[in-house]
């Protein structure tokens, strides 16, 4: 019996997980195409690309870390059957989206000449100044996506966004070739010109998930309270309350990750292009494992909002489950293809060299990076936040970077030992945050 319940729940998640997962997916192929493109016309802009994106997704994680909590919210009321609490957390999740997007625009356009402070080489620099100010204008676009996208999730409604990120990133690559070559009459922007393609795709982003929910019939009984009248600053504070732990957790996680290119980026602009080729790849992973987190999030949410902590456990569980197998696939597919895939990126044999050294690497943490973000996932639909913030700060930042730091530079391993540190400080997040579902669940069993 138990086992044929566990089958039921990998139906249900896969189902939810599916579409998040391609979804996901659709933010991350943003900066992979950006950089298959780049990587075309030379190392020195694929390291530009490399440093922009890694301070870029540190302030867009912020963002997005916020706007998951509406779905946890919507996906709790939506257990107990209640259309007017539903309508409220979209209107309020809505307008705290968006001004989070300005704060993060305004605040990353003054901020981006800092770029030179970071001690990386100064045509790098000088290269990633004006992309990563564009990429800083779609912030706005992207969290009025965000809200929307998460609001359909709440409602495990899964579907819309994927096919709505399909076409938007199917339209960027269109975009990228068109504005970074210079053809049908355009000039040649280089780097400039994959960051004005991520901002109209964006754009067309939140115009359709927009539009989705604005005018599709399913939603209309939410509608009702779509006025500034219903602004409540208890609701936008409970949002933000929930949010921003989210939000520290992934900026401990993302900017980890992030710092770590800065560091590369001091040994020279080979070994950060070669980060950016390998991060890429990594993160693709990663993000099709978040959509698994993300679907353990709406049933863990769920099933807490009908009070059956049983099935809320086997969800969880399930959704790990799901994750280490995806991720044992990614990794064998990266030590396969480790030379092959630097090779669709760039044609510099010192850049392909570092960049499959690392895909290795990168394969052994496939299954502690899983675990951990389905970790975090299934605590967010418990509404529990702090402590998994509070985890991801010590793993990385106390135990992931000065590990990486010290193997780099103090003891010469070079870049392999950045890389290293960041597994070590994955597989302690990926502890502890399985250890913490385990027991806040059992603790509900018992009350």
């Amino acid at each position: 019996m138990r086992s044929e319940e566990y089958k039921e729940h990998f139906a249900k998640n896969f189902l939810l997980a599916y579409p998040v997962v391609l979804s996901q997916l659709g933010h991350i192929m943003v900066s992979v195409f950006d950089s298959l493109m780049v990587g075309q016309i030379g190392t020195l802009p694929l390291a530009a690309a490399s440093l922009g994106n890694s301070v870029f997704v540190v302030m867009m994680m912020f963002g997005i870390g916020v706007s998951m909590s509406i779905t946890p919210l919507i996906a709790s009321a939506d257990g107990r059957g209640n259309p007017t609490r539903i309508s409220l957390w979209l209107l309020n999740g809505l307008v705290s989206n968006v001004l989070l997007g300005l704060l993060v625009m305004v605040a990353g356009y003054f901020l981006s000449p800092g770029l030179s402070l970071l001690n990386q080489p100064e045509a790098v620099v000088e290269l990633a100044i004006p992309y990563i100010r564009i990429l800083f204008y779609s912030m706005v676009p992207l969290m009025v996506f965000q809200a929307f996208r998460q609001f359909t999730e709440g409602l495990s409604l899964t579907k819309q966004a994927m096919y709505i990120s399909v076409v938007a990133n199917s339209l960027n690559i269109v975009f990228n070739y068109i504005l970074i070559y210079g053809k049908l009459g355009f000039p040649a922007m280089g780097l400039v010109g994959a960051g004005w393609a991520t901002f109209i795709s964006r754009i067309i982003m939140a115009l359709l998930m927009g539009g989705y929910v604005l005018y599709a019939k399913r939603f209309a009984m939410y509608r009702h309270y779509l006025n500034l009248r219903h602004l409540s600053l208890i609701h936008m504070s409970r949002i933000f309350k929930l949010g921003l732990p989210i939000s520290l957790q992934m900026l401990f996680e993302v900017g980890a990750f992030s710092f770590s290119a800065i560091m590369i980026g001091w040994i020279g602009a080979s070994e950060l292009a070669a980060h950016q080729i390998a991060i890429n790849i990594a993160s693709v992973s990663y993000m099709m494992a978040s959509g698994i987190a993300a679907a353990a999030t709406i049933r863990v949410g769920n099933q807490k909002g009908l009070g059956n902590i049983r099935a809320m456990r086997m969800a969880g569980f399930s959704s790990f489950l799901m994750a280490i197998v995806f991720m044992i696939g990614s990794g064998l597919l990266m030590v396969t293809f480790n030379r092959l895939i630097p090779m669709l990126y760039i044609d510099d044999p010192a850049v392909i060299a570092i960049a499959s050294q690392l895909l290795i690497i990168a394969a052994l943490f496939q299954i502690s990076d899983g675990v951990q973000v389905v970790g975090l996932g299934t605590l967010r639909g418990l509404e529990d936040v702090r402590i998994p913030s509070l985890v991801s700060f010590v793993a990385y930042w106390i135990i992931g970077l000065p590990l990486g730091y010290l193997l780099c530079f103090k003891l010469g391993v070079g870049v392999n030992g950045i890389w290293a540190g960041l597994l070590i400080g994955l597989s302690v997040a990926a502890v502890l945050l399985f250890w913490r579902f385990n027991k806040q669940t059992i603790q509900l069993l018992q009350k």
